[in-house]
This record gives structure tokens, C-alpha cells and sequence, in this order.
């Protein structure tokens, strides 16, 4: 007895059938578990944490004061006033305003700035010049002095400093025609000499910016103005320093911003002109010797809440000059720092 097995074989519908199905479930899986796609997503998620958390920390601090800014008393009290006051006032900004003696604080701060600014830019850029475009013996050991003083703080260096302009003298110069050396403290000159020289805040890391930015210039520029007859002096001044517009930007920007925010330094080399910085510092002494005393002259207790609320409302009127500005240079800024190279 034959058994006959006849094995039949698929049809070529059937086997089409097939490869759609499996070319299907292949798109579905490289759509469901593309690593690619879901790494960008991971990516975004985190970067927009990390955003959002990082404008958290920065505008909860100014949005908090500009609402304690604007609030009455009775606001001040009142337990369901979060951040909205039921009844605007500014009376916070008056009386900030005639205790820190504002409008001179204001001009006297913004002229140390500037003066400050325009010399730090022209030092810092002259020695950066010098660090990348003419090598000289020693100059990286230099260079390695001037990353130094990027990671030493400016408290260590504070006292001789203050001992130096305390008694000021140029090489026994002056001490030679006057007998003793002259008192630079509580005038500008302590800021114009350490910016004009290159050894003012952050000097440093603005001598490090100009000098990668003048690396990444091409060398034939400066050759073709050394062959034209121009010395080093002229390129640096008709070459260089037009090409160095966005780093120039960048670093002025940064100088102004730390010379205006700057308490340390100014509170100690200035401590009697009225600053923004000595103003700000000594707005909670002069509200407590303000709100303290009685009408008989007697000392009353303070509303800790209520000279709370005014330092509220001094600290940003210190920070307002610097919010509108921004709102004005933050194209340019951020065009330099896109052209200038500059990340971090």
C-alpha cells in the first residue's frame, strides 16, 4: 500500500500577502522603537526642564520683588494677597528713592561704569593682541598669570591692594617730591588705574576672550597691512580692533554689567560717595534709623516686614537701569556672541 504526500506550494498571492504583513510590522516597529527619534525626545524634555528651571530661579527673585514693590500696607497684611496687591501704590518707590538719594547714586555709578568700561575694553584688548599675535619670551607663562587671575577671588587680593592706594606711590616718585605718598581711596582713581592697566574685575577672562578671538583672525589680514607699510600700533588700531567689534561688545557689556553690580570692591574703595553699591548696602541701616525713631526722638520697634519690603524696592530700582538696557543691546549682545565664538 503506497501513501502518496503531495506537498502543496503557496500560492503567490499568499506569499505576497506575507511580505506586506511583514514589511508592515518592520515600518510599525521602526516607527514604535526608533532609538533615534526617541533620543531626540528624551533631549527635548530635558532641555526644556532644564530651561524652564533655570527661568524659575532667575525670575522668581525679580518677580517676587516687583510685586512687594508695589504693595500698600495693608496688602502687606492681608493673607490673600500673593502677588497681585489689591491696591497699587508707590509710595515704596518714593520713600526708596529720597533714603538711597537715587538720582545722584545713579549718575555717580554710571560714570564709574562707563569710565571703568571704555579703559578695561582697550586694555584687555591690547594685551589679548599681544597674547596671540606677537609671541615674546615668557609669554605663555604669562598667559598661565592671566588664567590665574580668573580663578583667584578678589577678596585675596584686597588688602594690598587697599594698602597700595592707601599710600600711593609710581616708583618712589612721589614720595621723593612730596615726602609720603598720596591717598587714592574714595575716588575713582583706584578704577581707572587698575582698568587702564588691564587688572580691574575680570580682567582676565576679557584678556582671554580677546585673545582667542584674535587667534581666529586670519594671519594674511595683518601681513597684507604690515606690507602696505603699517606698523603694529596702526594694525592693531585700523586691523584689528574693527574686525573685534562683536568680542569689543561682548566684553563691554560684561565689564559694565560686573563693574555695576560689583558691592565688594567699590564699597571698600569708595565708602563715602554715594553709589548705587553704598546706597543699596546701607538701605537697611537708614530705613531702621528712618522707620525706628519716634516723634519724641525715642526709639521705636521696627516693622521688620514693612523694611523688608522697602530693600524690596530699593534692590530693583538698582537693577533697573541694567533690565532696560538689556532690552535694548540683547540683539547686539547675543549677535556678538554668535559672531565672537563664544560659548558657555
Amino acid at each position: 500500500m503506497n501513501n502518496d504526500t503531495s506537498i502543496t506550494a503557496p500560492s503567490g498571492e499568499a506569499v505576497k500577502a506575507s511580505t506586506d504583513q511583514n514589511t508592515l510590522w518592520y515600518a510599525i516597529k521602526l516607527r514604535v522603537f526608533n532609538l533615534d527619534k526617541w533620543s531626540r525626545w528624551i533631549w527635548s524634555i530635558v532641555r526644556a526642564i532644564l530651561l524652564i528651571g533655570m527661568g524659575f530661579v532667575i525670575l522668581y527673585p525679580i518677580l517676587l520683588k516687583i510685586s512687594a514693590s508695589f504693595k500698600s500696607m495693608d496688602d502687606l497684611y492681608n493673607p490673600t494677597v500673593m502677588w497681585v496687591p489689591q491696591s497699587f501704590t508707590l509710595e515704596n518707590f518714593r520713600t526708596a528713592i529720597d533714603v538711597m538719594k537715587y538720582y545722584d547714586a545713579i549718575i555717580n555709578s554710571f560714570s564709574l561704569a562707563a569710565v571703568t568700561t571704555i579703559l578695561q575694553t582697550f586694555s584687555c584688548a591690547l594685551a589679548g593682541y599681544a597674547f596671540a599675535k606677537l609671541p615674546f619670551k615668557g609669554s605663555k607663562l604669562l598667559f598661565a598669570g592671566v588664567v590665574l587671575t580668573i580663578l583667584v577671588p578678589p577678596q585675596t587680593i584686597l588688602v594690598p591692594m587697599y594698602i597700595n592706594f592707601k599710600d600711593f606711590d609710581f616708583f618712589g616718585l612721589i614720595t621723593l617730591f612730596k615726602g609720603s605718598g598720596i591717598n587714592l581711596l574714595d575716588s575713582y582713581w583706584p578704577f581707572i588705574l587698575t582698568a587702564a592697566t588691564g587688572n580691574a574685575l575680570k580682567s582676565g577672562l576679557f584678556i582671554y576672550i580677546f585673545r582667542q578671538f584674535f587667534r581666529g583672525i586670519s594671519k594674511e589680514i595683518e601681513e597684507a597691512a604690515f606690507v602696505d607699510g603699517a606698523g603694529i600700533y596702526k594694525s592693531f588700531i585700523r586691523i584689528m580692533l574693527p574686525n573685534a567689534i562683536p568680542a569689543m561688545v561682548t566684553v563691554m557689556l560684561f565689564a559694565f554689567v560686573w563693574q555695576w553690580n560689583d558691592t565688594f570692591v567699590t564699597s571698600n574703595f569708595l565708602p563715602n560717595m554715594n553709589t548705587l553699591t553704598t546706597a543699596t548696602l546701607s538701605l537697611p541701616y537708614k530705613l531702621n534709623v528712618l522707620l525706628g525713631t519716634g516723634a519724641g526722638g525715642g526709639s521705636t520697634q521696627v516693622d521688620p516686614f514693612l523694611a523688608s519690603m522697602l530693600v524690596d524696592t530699593g534692590l530693583l530700582l538698582s537693577i533697573l537701569p541694567l533690565i532696560i538696557m538689556y532690552f535694548f543691546v540683547q540683539r547686539y549682545f547675543v549677535e556678538s556672541i554668535d559672531r565672537a565664538g563664544l560659548v558657555g
